[in-house]
């Protein structure tokens, strides 16, 4: 005989039934506002970074306190380095031991100078304060090991050593990432003084030589050091030097004569060619940079080193 279920027994299973969806539909409601909560805050947080990102000032006494304070340190030490290496490769680098020995304390004793300030307040110029001190910690243990193989080898086998050396190639990278972030927030500085100056500006594949020269200073040279960035290699000069001959090159319509079409094709021939000095800017800029937007740094306005 079939058993039917008391009433009480029926609203029991009713409400119990009942519950289970309520339950069900609680936990899905909630993880549905948890969700959204958390995409909100993370949207919220990526607007957010975007909007410092876009509102950091780039202002001139910040380009001036990095130049004093982290670039110039910096740029003391590599003076010193590039001096050594051009000793060594005319034979005239007397106890190479010692003099690496030297430059690795140099290389430590600068990078607690450039650390020993806070550049973050303007991201360019952190990851170019960053990009520094990575590179000066790679130096110095590229002079050691530098120092390691003076023992043994000389001259141009040194050299040759030396540039295979990890340590080496990671600090050259480095320093090159610096200088770019700096250029780079040189240009950003720019757009906020002058509207004809964009805040960034990436170079096509092939930079016909007509493009080239319809742009603002502080563009080409940001572009230069992009270039440097590229050939990953060390140099005594600036980025502002190699536009100065680039766009001198181009004014004595030498690039008619030898049929170079491209910027990047001038860059290489005048870098390939050792035809790049430091202090080339400054040479040429009062009769061809005069009426230029430029921030006042040093390198700018005076004999470079």
């Amino acid at each position: 005989m079939e058993k039917r279920l008391t009433r009480t027994a029926m609203f029991f299973s009713v409400g119990f039934v009942f519950m289970v969806a309520f339950a069900a539909g609680a936990f899905f409601f909630g993880l549905k506002i948890g969700t959204d909560k958390a995409e909100t805050k993370y949207e919220m947080k990526q607007l957010k970074s975007q909007s410092n990102e876009n509102a950091v000032p780039y202002q001139q006494q910040d380009l001036v306190s990095f130049y004093h304070t982290v670039f110039l340190p910096y740029r003391e030490f590599q003076t010193e380095w590039i001096k050594a290496i051009n000793k060594l490769q005319q034979g005239q680098l007397t106890e190479p031991v010692a003099i690496f020995k030297g430059l690795g304390d140099l290389a430590n004793r600068k990078n607690k100078e450039v650390s020993s300030f806070d550049m973050q307040k303007s991201p360019l110029l952190g990851q170019a304060q960053a990009s520094m001190i990575r590179s000066l910690e790679q130096f110095e243990q590229a002079a050691g090991k530098a120092a390691v193989h003076a023992k043994t080898l000389k001259n141009k086998p040194l050299i040759d050593a030396i540039e295979k050396e990890a340590t080496y190639q990671k600090a050259v990278n480095s320093t090159l990432d610096a200088q770019q972030a700096y250029f780079s927030a040189m240009l950003k500085w720019g757009a906020t003084v002058n509207s004809d100056i964009p805040g960034d500006f990436t170079s096509p594949n092939i930079m016909e030589i007509n493009q080239w020269k319809k742009l603002p200073l502080i563009v080409k040279n940001k572009l230069m050091a992009d270039h440097l960035k590229k050939r990953q290699q060390l140099a005594a000069f600036y980025p502002q030097d190699l536009t100065s001959r680039v766009d001198e090159f181009i004014q004595t319509g030498q690039q008619s004569e030898m049929k170079v079409r491209s910027v990047s094709a001038i860059v290489e021939l005048m870098v390939n060619t050792k035809a790049v000095r430091s202090g080339d800017f400054t040479a040429s800029k009062a009769a061809q940079y005069e009426k230029e937007t430029l921030p006042q740094l040093p390198f700018f306005y005076a004999e470079a080193e």
